[in-house]
């Protein structure tokens, strides 16, 4: 088995650059001029490709042909990202980028949900790539490679533990802080910085007997923290916290705002460069299934929205791109476009927690071209993904999953970005596949999300999964419980309103996207039962009863996997990737089904209405 893991420590779309990095690798310089050095001499005959350091550069890189040579130059880290930008032209036989490029965005963070046991929260690839035990444990070779991996895509940030903080995670701030240095100088040559997850009541911990954020030496304990954790590690990010959000302990304890948590914090780590990463993610979590009046939606925007203004500089709220909680489809977050002067970070899930757990096939970047579509430009300073990263040999436990996280770096880089062409871009450097190969695959990974969307939850119904686990149907699941996560169906409609006549959640859009979620007849069909409830009887677009609609879709739904499934198995993806698919693939399609034939029944059961094609639904 190591002989496998091994082979697969490469970053999969990095395969022809040398698999195997010296030790002596001090600086984003020193790993460019490497890169490069062994490149050429990998694939003579290239012209000559020299770096050259410009500290006015930054994060930026201008690729330039000067006679008979190709000149990079480039910032600190943006020789780096430059390095690798030409050397995937060239592995594209694609033309260099022009002029100078710079990221849409400082911060392009990997947050990682890795305990120090070494389990994953929500995690589908293994167990964490450098925690075992209580202590980090990691095999030196493999974290290069991923320095590599996401310096190649321009990540920045890697904050290596779980948000909700679990003993001795606390360590990292000093009984574990030399062993946190050491593992961030492998990371350093590749630009990568690190970032720590706190536990906001960390001063109860070591003897405090508060942790009031307006209490003056509660202030001093933390500075006197944060000087010691500079000084390891003074490259250090920042912190990230997770605060007043389903039991974990914030200042809501001590009667304070989250600005007041925050600011905090913030001074903190100020006089460092650090940051303090503040996430928005606060909801009641034990709200009572009988009270219709709280909608879970509308929480951030009404707890973040009134502190708007009152934040520090180095404070930057970390959204989730929906104001749920990475449902297959939600709106885009209103306080994208309402917190005008607030630091803000989208954050979203690499890591398949509802979209299929790295076993069913679940392409991203159609998904997050969308989000950031609907994001008003710059007003990002920092993007986010949960990770998807694991110990498993391929990274990622599904091969394809890894298309996700190199298109996340795409996407941090450039918005932009246009799926297909990061889609193609990812199989042309992972796979030596015939064109026609490639083609088939691009479209199975274009439309694995819509296909997904069919057989599970469509027209913007959300949390009908299995809970606690969230793989697999089931419509009740979550409907009595007390995280407010409810779709209300009965014998006569399902979904709930939130309009202006119900929770008014659709009030926290400005202007047109209030009048368009608003109005049944212009709300987008995807997100119809997210904004609307409406009677099983109900008109759609073209002219099909809503439960007609839903069935549909879940029938179209499973056909589709199990026509992926014959297509996959045609395609000539090598090695243990292939087995792995062919496996995960007979996964997805018994989940399909499943999904298929328990909401069909659902339904039917609920509304009494048959299929009008005469389909098979279980009574």
């Amino acid at each position: 088995m190591k002989k496998k893991t091994d082979a697969n420590y490469h970053p999969v779309w990095l395969r022809e650059l040398p698999s195997r990095l010296p030790k002596t690798l001090k600086t984003p310089f020193d790993a460019a001029s490497f890169e490069i050095s062994e490149y050429l001499r990998l694939h003579p005959g290239i012209v000559p490709v020299i770096p050259v350091s410009d500290e006015t550069l930054g994060e930026g890189y201008i690729i330039e042909k000067e006679e008979k040579r190709t000149v990079i130059r480039g910032g600190p880290t943006g020789i780096l990202y430059g390095t690798y930008a030409y050397l995937q032209s060239l592995i594209l036989k694609e033309t260099p980028p022009e002029g100078l490029q710079e990221p849409a965005v400082p911060f392009r963070m990997l947050n990682c949900w890795d305990n120090m046991d070494g389990s994953i929260e929500r995690g589908y690839a293994g167990r964490s790539l450098w925690f075992e035990n209580g202590r980090f444990c990691y095999d030196a070779e493999r974290i290069c490679q991923l320095g590599r991996m996401l310096s190649s895509v321009g990540i920045n940030v890697l904050c290596i533990n779980n948000v909700n903080v679990h003993a001795p995670a606390q360590s990292l701030l000093d009984d574990l802080l030399l062993d946190a240095a050491a593992f961030a100088s492998i990371l350093r040559p590749f630009g990568i910085r690190l970032m720590f997850s706190i536990d906001f009541s960390m001063p109860l911990q070591r003897g405090l007997s508060s942790a009031d954020p307006l209490d003056q030496t509660v202030c001093d304990w933390w500075k006197s923290c944060a000087a010691g954790v500079w000084k390891a590690i003074p490259d250090l990010a920042g912190f990230l916290v997770k605060a007043d959000s389903e039991h974990r302990p914030g200042p809501n304890t001590y009667g304070r705002s989250h600005a007041d948590g925050a600011n905090m914090l913030a001074d903190a780590v100020r006089p460092y460069g650090g940051v303090l990463v503040w996430r928005a993610f606060v909801y009641n979590c034990m709200q009572d299934w009988r009270d219709y009046g709280t909608d879970r939606p509308c929480a951030a925007f009404d707890v973040y929205h009134p502190l708007d203004g009152q934040f520090r500089e180095n404070v930057i709220l970390q959204v989730k791109y929906g104001p749920f909680d990475f449902q297959v489809r939600e709106p885009v977050s209103p306080l994208f476009s309402a917190m005008e002067k607030t630091a803000l970070c989208c954050e979203l899930q690499l890591t398949q927690e509802y979209t299929g757990h790295q076993i069913d096939l679940y392409a991203m970047p159609p998904q997050w071209r969308e989000i950031f579509d609907e994001i008003p430009e710059g007003r990002l300073c920092a993007a986010a993904a949960v990770s998807n990263l694991g110990r498993d040999y391929n990274w990622t436990g599904h091969p394809f999953a890894a298309l996700n996280l190199f298109a996340f770096g795409q996407y941090a880089w450039n918005p932009g970005t246009d799926p297909e062409q990061v889609i193609e871009s990812w199989i042309r450097m992972t796979y030596e596949l015939p064109e026609e190969e490639k083609e088939e695959l691009a479209d199975l990974l274009s439309d694995s999300r819509r296909v997904y969307e069919k057989y599970t939850s469509p027209l913007g119904l959300c949390w009908m999964v299995n809970p606690g686990g969230h793989y697999g149907p089931s419509p009740y699941g979550y409907e009595f419980q007390a995280w407010g996560t409810y779709n209300r169906a009965d014998r006569t409609a399902v979904g709930i309103d939130r309009t202006r006549t119900g929770t008014g959640f659709a009030c926290q859009y400005a202007g047109e996207l209030e009048d368009l979620y608003s109005d049944p007849e212009t709300c987008p069909e995807e997100l119809l039962l997210f904004f609307h409830r409406l009677p099983y009887t109900f008109r759609m677009r073209d002219g099909r009863t809503l439960v007609q609609r839903i069935y549909d879709d879940h029938f179209e739904g499973y056909e589709q996997v199990r026509k992926m499934q014959d297509r996959l198995q045609k395609l000539s993806v090598p090695g243990p990737d292939r087995e792995e698919v062919v496996r995960r693939m007979e996964m997805q399609c018994e989940n399909a089904r499943e999904w298929c034939d328990v909401v069909n029944t659902f339904f039917h059961r609920l509304s009494g209405m048959p299929d009008a094609l005469g389909r098979r639904i279980y009574p």
